[in-house]
């Protein structure tokens, strides 16, 4: 063994005992391992930083900022509306939920399909009495299963692809996943539908959830214009748009005439609704019914960037308990709208104008951000935990998709590679304001694209170094005497063992080319084992921090480490025991 290679050993074996440590942050020991082998000189000063500049990290943040878009669009959520009121068993809705996640993230990062499903599945919980538990782990395993289907699905497809064009000189194309992809996703969906009872039906949402989605009742105005499709319409069937809780309270006409929803009452243009609800739920009526926030300032509404949506609560001392909008002059003064106000335990049928504060309340308030900060201090009003409130912002709802889908029909009949074709994408967004700057700089998963950047180099040395190849041979060793088959298996197998502690990956950028290297010294075809370490690395269903579709779920579905386990075990052995042979009839072991 060479100084290099055991430099490199050195380097990969305390990097995985630092994320199975778990004290330091994952890109920050990607770093340190980086540093490392510049120091010993496996990595050339002048290489350190040419991960950063690779076409993986431009494909994984392209993609997130495509997702984010998507999940904002609403379009899933309209998808799902039709099919609810028929959900009403929790085998039906796991069996649809999973289905709809592996769908979405066929062509949707599979992170971010699951944060547009999340909401849903909350929903026809809410409304069938079902426990969120029952259903939030199926989704999260059923995004890992449908991301294996194209090439953008998740991270360790794009790294594979770009492993194999410089081992073979060829990448993986998108759609080069889908025969294994689907295939495992199909069994994993009736796997799932038919085991989800294993998991636990009793559980409680973390805290943190609990007080998010315990404020509600938000009380706010809006305008019914002359172009919105609701004029005419009976003032009753105006909640059913908002495909959740919400009541319309009051109608309000001609300024000043009060009318309450009565069954013959029919909308007018120019009546103000006040409607009850969460904050999602006005937001889907206001886009629905082509509806106007009374409070909104459309013109500052429509520059994303500058403007944003906060939650904060009216304080004992504040400027605001007992007076009202009309005499504060919020918009004059402080540069801020209200557009709801939630008050525990009361119905508003007023107008919000007229409606005076109380420490307690609840308000929502649009400003531009370098303007909130101060307004709010100066108003005594306390920010609450952010969360990414829709209300006010409107939707540009059909762009994202269309969007995606010339960026996929883009890639697919070989017009643009994939790192220009979603760069397209992403641009595109942003001109189109489809998705805020702001939105976008924080949607992207900075820490991933440091962890990428980072270990690209750092596996390209521990492959030029030779230690792929002493694995290999170790590797081919334990092989020995086992079919081609057992030892594809063993590969899947590893990949899926070594994931929970690197992060899927890091393991595929340890892992691809140790087996290409075992391939060819036994001399098989390289491409099953490139995708057996794909689909392995995608696999993580054993733990809740191998993947962070599984961290995601965590909280909001009340797990414990040992939930995963119940769950995850029967459908872990079915993708191995499915998997390998799949792989071997699509990608043959031995070259023709």
């Amino acid at each position: 063994m060479t100084f290099a290679q055991a430099s490199a050993f050195a380097i990969v074996i305390t990097m995985m005992a630092l994320f199975v440590w778990g004290r330091l942050r994952y890109d920050v020991v990607a770093m340190l391992a980086l540093f490392a082998a510049v120091v010993t000189g496996i990595v050339p000063a002048k290489e350190a930083f040419t991960g950063f500049a690779d076409d993986i990290v431009v494909i994984v943040a392209a993609a997130l900022l495509v997702s984010a878009a998507v999940a904002k669009s609403g379009v899933a959520e309209t998808a799902m509306r039709p099919l609810a009121p028929y959900l009403t068993t929790t085998r039906s809705q796991v069996f649809v939920l999973v289905l709809a996640v592996i769908a979405l993230s066929t062509f949707v990062k599979n992170v971010g399909a699951l944060a547009i499903l999340i909401p849903v599945a909350f929903q026809l919980a809410k409304r069938s009495g079902t426990s969120p538990s029952r259903l939030l782990m199926p989704l999260s395993f059923g995004s890992l299963l449908g991301g294996m289907i194209t090439l953008v699905g998740t991270s360790p497809n794009i790294i594979v692809s770009r492993l194999r064009e410089e081992i073979l000189g060829q990448p993986f194309a998108l759609f080069d996943y889908a025969p294994v992809g689907a295939g495992l996703s199909l069994l994993g969906l009736i796997c799932l539908t038919l085991t989800y009872w294993l998991l636990p039906k009793d559980r409680q949402a973390g805290t943190s959830l609990d007080a998010a989605i315990d404020i509600k009742d938000y009380t706010a105005e809006l305008k019914v214009p002359e172009t919105s499709p609701l004029v005419g319409t009976l003032a009753r069937d105006v909640p059913a748009l908002a495909e959740g809780p919400a009541t319309l309270t009051t109608v309000v006409r001609e300024r000043f005439r009060r009318y309450k929803p009565t069954p013959l009452l029919k909308l007018q243009a120019g009546d103000v609704l006040l409607l009850q609800g969460e904050p999602e739920a006005i937001e889907r009526v206001v886009a629905r019914g082509g509806l106007a926030l009374a409070g909104q300032d459309q013109a500052a509404a429509a520059d994303g960037d500058a403007v944003g949506t906060v939650e904060g609560v009216i304080t004992g001392g504040s400027a605001l308990v007992g007076e009202t909008l009309a005499t504060m002059d919020l918009k004059q003064r402080f540069n801020v709208h209200l557009l709801a106000i939630s008050r525990s335990g009361q119905r508003i049928t007023q107008r919000l104008r007229s409606v005076r504060f109380q420490a307690g309340d609840v308000l929502v308030l649009q400003g531009r951000f370098e303007a909130l900060p101060d307004a709010l201090k100066e108003l005594g009003v306390l920010p609450l935990a952010e969360r990414d409130l829709a209300l006010g912002r409107g939707r540009r709802r059909y762009i994202p998709v269309l969007v995606l889908v010339a960026a996929m029909a883009s890639v697919a009949f070989g017009i643009a590679p994939i790192a220009i074709a979603f760069f397209g994408a992403a641009l595109a967004l942003l001109l189109t304001k489809s998705l805020s700057l702001r939105d976008a700089y924080e949607t992207v998963e900075w820490p991933i694209l440091i962890l990428l950047g980072a270990l690209i180099p750092v596996s390209e040395a521990v492959r030029t170094t030779g230690a792929t190849d002493l694995i290999a041979g170790w590797l081919s060793v334990a092989a020995d005497g086992l079919p081609p088959l057992g030892a594809l298996a063993l590969i899947l197998v590893a990949a899926m063992a070594v994931t929970p502690f690197l992060n899927n990956a890091a393991t595929v950028l340890v892992m691809a080319p140790v087996a290409a290297s075992l391939a060819q010294k036994l001399g098989l075809n390289p491409d099953p084992f490139l995708m057996a370490v794909a689909v392995g690395a995608a696999c993580d269903f054993l733990t809740p921090f191998g993947h962070q579709c599984n961290t995601l779920v965590m909280g909001p579905g009340g797990y414990r480490f040992g939930d995963y386990w119940k769950l995850g075990l029967p459908l872990s052995v079915l993708v191995v025991a499915a998997g390998v042979p799949l792989i071997a009839m699509v990608w043959p072991l031995v070259r023709g």
